[in-house]
C-alpha cells in the first residue's frame, strides 16, 4: 500500500484526479490522499493558489507538501501544464531547444524539476502535461456533445483537429492554438465552465482511451500504478 499526494495546477486537474485517477489507483493499492493546488504567490502572508506563474512559489509549496508528508510510504507527484510554464522553471532554456520534439522537451523539464526538488523517485514523481490538460479531451472531443448537444459543426471542427495529429499531446501550445484555446474558440463558455466540463468529458472518454492516445500521460499513470508494488528497501521499486 502506498499513499499519494498530487500537487496540481488548478481545480480542473484536481477534479480529474479525484474522479478518474483515484478509483483506478485504489484498486492497485495506491491511495490518492489529496490534491493540493499549486502555490503561485503570497500576499500579506496569505497563500494564493492555482496556476503556475512563477517557479519560486511553486517550488516553495511543493517542498512544503513533501516536508508535511515525509514518510517512507508517501509519494508526491505533480500535474501541471507545459503550456505557459514560467521561464524561470528549472531546465527551461535547455528544454526550449527541443521544441521540435515535444516528448523529449517535457521529459527534460520533468528531470530538471526532480533534480531541483527531490531526486528520489520513491518520494517524488514529477509530471508535466503535454501541452495542457485539455489535450486529453481531444482523445474524443465529440464526447463534449453532452454539454453542447446542438453544436455539431463545432464538434466536427474539434474532431478534425484531433484527427490531424498523431496524438492529442502534440497539439501545439501557442496562444491561439493550444488545446484549451481551440475549445474556447468553438465554445466560448467553456472558459468559465472548464472545472465542470473538463473532468466530466475525460471521465466519459475513460482512462483506457486516454492512455491509448496520450503516451506521455500513460507513462505517468503506469509509474503511479507501480507504486502499489513498491516495498521500501526491496528491488521491485519503480525505475525510469
Amino acid at each position: 500500500m502506498r499513499h499519494l499526494y498530487l500537487y496540481v495546477e488548478g481545480q480542473t486537474e484536481q477534479t480529474f484526479a479525484d474522479t478518474v485517477l483515484r478509483p483506478h489507483l485504489a484498486q492497485l493499492g495506491v491511495y490518492l490522499m489529496g490534491c493540493v493546488l499549486a502555490e503561485h504567490s503570497r500576499s500579506k502572508g496569505r497563500k494564493q493558489r492555482g496556476g503556475v506563474s512563477r517557479y519560486e512559489p511553486f517550488k516553495r509549496g511543493l517542498l512544503s507538501l513533501l516536508k508535511q508528508h515525509d514518510r517512507p510510504d508517501v509519494t508526491v507527484s505533480t500535474m501541471v501544464d507545459l503550456y505557459s510554464l514560467p521561464k524561470d522553471f528549472p531546465g527551461y532554456a535547455e528544454a526550449e531547444t527541443r521544441r521540435v520534439a515535444p516528448r523529449s522537451r517535457v521529459t527534460a523539464l520533468e528531470q530538471a524539476l526532480a533534480a531541483d526538488v527531490c531526486p528520489d523517485p520513491a518520494r517524488f514523481l514529477p509530471y508535466i502535461q503535454l501541452h495542457e490538460y485539455e489535450a486529453l479531451l481531444f482523445v474524443d472531443p465529440v464526447e463534449m456533445q453532452y454539454f453542447y448537444p446542438e453544436h455539431s459543426d463545432a464538434l466536427a471542427e474539434l474532431r478534425r483537429v484531433a484527427e490531424a495529429h498523431e496524438s492529442p499531446e502534440l497539439i501545439n501550445d501557442s496562444d491561439a492554438t493550444a488545446p484549451s484555446k481551440r475549445i474556447i474558440a468553438q465554445f466560448p463558455d467553456y472558459e468559465g465552465a472548464k472545472v465542470v466540463v473538463g473532468p466530466q468529458v475525460a471521465e466519459v472518454i475513460g482512462l483506457d482511451r486516454l492512455r491509448a492516445k496520450c503516451p506521455h500521460f500513460s507513462d505517468w499513470v503506469s509509474r503511479l500504478e507501480q507504486l502499489g508494488e513498491w516495498t521500501p528497501g526491496l528491488e521491485n521499486a519503480p525505475t525510469d
